[in-house]
């Protein structure tokens, strides 16, 4: 298992970007995909017609989420956590992205999925 830790500067405040990042419908214009999300806790969520699933552990309106991420069926298994924290820098936002427990066969496409096609187009539509 491995850890991904990054930092993202997105020209929003951090309202939009928390929007984008638990709105179906604003996640469905940056990701292109069907998404179900909401801000319960302990609700399931699924990204890009299911290829990202998990669970809602924490969520502080406009600061921070806390998920789950699911890889495989083991009940025995160490939870993956994704970990956003989201303040106000300067004209926009920093995002802190930490990301643990990632399956080593994973790693590599679950990085390049962060930077391109997840935080990554977070970051390209806000700032259109």
């Amino acid at each position: 298992m491995k850890d991904y830790k990054a930092y993202f500067q997105i020209k929003a405040e951090p309202q939009d970007v928390f929007t984008a990042l638990t709105n179906p419908f604003t996640i469905e214009l940056w990701s292109g995909d069907k998404a179900t999300m909401n801000k319960e806790i302990g609700s399931e969520f699924s990204l890009w017609g299911g290829d990202i699933i998990g669970k809602n552990l924490e969520i502080v309106e406009n600061e921070k989420l806390v998920q789950q991420w699911y890889f495989g069926e083991e009940e025995d298994e160490i939870p993956s956590i994704v970990t956003m924290k989201i303040w106000k820098k300067g004209g926009g936002s920093s995002v802190e992205l930490n990301h643990t427990n990632i399956p080593n066969e994973a790693y590599d496409n679950i990085v390049e999925g962060w930077n391109e096609s997840y935080l990554g187009a977070v970051k390209l539509l806000l700032e259109i």
